[in-house]
């Protein structure tokens, strides 16, 4: 049976409120796997994710039961989440004609029970809370789908504070008041961590749930760990002292290569599309800004795996030209796919979004390319497209380096 993905109605929206949180999708587990270890323990299931949904991919962000790290969306049932108001539920997958033939269902883990949450940020889902199990018609009691519900919030605000964090860190070199007040934003969300905790444990004590209460301390360690950094960002001279080396904002040619091939090679690798990342030999250590690149040459990347069939060929090249007025980051992603017209090369550059299938059936949701667009000059960049039908597209992007 074909399905339709289900697409949200505020769609581009969606992904740019997920942009706006500017994540490295490989760099989340360590501050995320206590609480999809909690969820788990909560729902009594063997399996729990924590996954971020964007225009082509379903990013397993933190893990509990199951080593997993992406997922086509269109392969997802957190896609089926983000567009429910409170839940999605699921109790035996094999029998859902959505479901049935997928591999997780027909193979190993071979789960039949779902129940996800949806994950939302500034008014949009972002992605979901998952809890999974091989025993079909799992009950959840209210209280524990309101436990659920807390972790969810308490994922999205976690993930806000880590953004907020890269930024006070990024921005310690500069005036120490706008240090001090981003600190200030940073203590009064973990302050709601810490007290919430404390409410969970209260609540979970009142129901007898001693296994939640052991994994609720682990948030609350969680919480004030990162509330210790806030204050050692705004007490330790020795680190305002070495922010230029330390920055957390900043990728290289040779980071942001290895960065692109731990996302995109396992991708590639399952349509059977050879793909490879080169970075200039020339400036490879000299920093730049990574404000939103993952996001932007990510999306482009997974485009081009989806119009690449099997056998061909997606490239990416880095590289970084130093002026005396500045520097400006080079990024060419070509691909020997099927190319477009010149009139969906226009669409792209209004940007105009438009859902089309890939090579390879797979679905297309039409947002990827106008989010890169709206990226592209929101950092005041040049998007350029050359393409021939049949014969595969490069798109060339600059990047101006402004100075902090």
């Amino acid at each position: 049976m074909n399905n339709v993905p289900p697409i949200p109605a505020d769609e581009f929206d969606r992904i740019s409120a997920l942009s706006n949180l500017d994540l490295d999708y490989s760099n989340l587990n360590d501050s995320l796997k206590d609480l999809t270890r909690l969820a788990a323990k909560v729902a009594g299931t063997d399996i729990s994710l924590i996954n971020l949904i964007d225009s082509f991919t379903q990013w397993s962000v933190a893990n509990y039961g199951l080593e997993i790290e992406q997922l086509p969306r269109e392969d997802s049932i957190c896609q089926y989440t983000i567009v429910s108001d409170e839940k999605f539920e699921v109790k035996n997958l094999s029998l859902d004609d959505r479901f049935k033939d997928k591999l997780y269902v027909t193979g190993d883990p071979n789960v039949r029970y779902y129940y996800g949450v949806p994950l939302r940020a500034d008014g949009y889902h972002i992605g979901a809370l998952c809890v999974l199990d091989p025993k079909e018609d799992k009950a959840l009691s209210p209280e524990k789908e309101e436990l659920l519900r807390i972790i969810a919030g308490e994922i999205v605000t976690r993930l806000k504070i880590l953004h907020l964090v890269e930024s006070l860190q990024d921005k310690v070199k500069t005036a120490s008041e706008t240090q001090r007040r981003l600190a200030h934003d940073i203590r009064g969300p973990l302050g709601g961590i810490i007290g919430l905790a404390n409410v969970i444990a209260e609540q979970g004590d009142e129901n007898q749930m001693e296994e939640v209460l052991e994994f609720v301390t682990l948030i609350y360690k969680s919480g004030k760990s990162i509330l210790e950094l806030a204050d050692e960002i705004l007490g330790n001279d020795q680190l305002l002292k070495k922010a230029d080396k330390l920055n957390s904002n900043q990728f290289n040619l040779a980071v942001l290569k290895e960065k692109l091939l731990k996302l995109y090679g396992p991708q590639a690798k399952s349509k059977h599309v050879k793909f490879e990342v080169v970075s200039s030999p020339d400036n490879e250590k000299v920093p730049f800004s990574k404000n939103k690149l993952l996001q932007i040459v990510g999306n482009l990347v997974s485009n081009a795996i989806k119009f690449t069939p099997a056998d061909g060929l997606v490239s990416v090249k880095l590289s970084l030209n130093v002026g005396t007025k500045g520097n400006t980051l080079q990024i060419v992603v070509s691909d020997t796919g099927v190319g477009m017209t010149e009139d969906k090369i226009q669409m792209i550059l209004t940007g105009k979004g438009e859902s089309t299938t890939g090579t390879g059936g797979e679905q297309g949701y039409g947002f990827g390319l106008a989010l890169v667009k709206h990226l592209m000059d929101s950092l005041k960049g040049k998007l350029s497209i050359t393409s021939e039908p049949e014969k595969g597209t490069s798109f060339t992007l600059e990047l101006p380096q402004f100075e902090s």
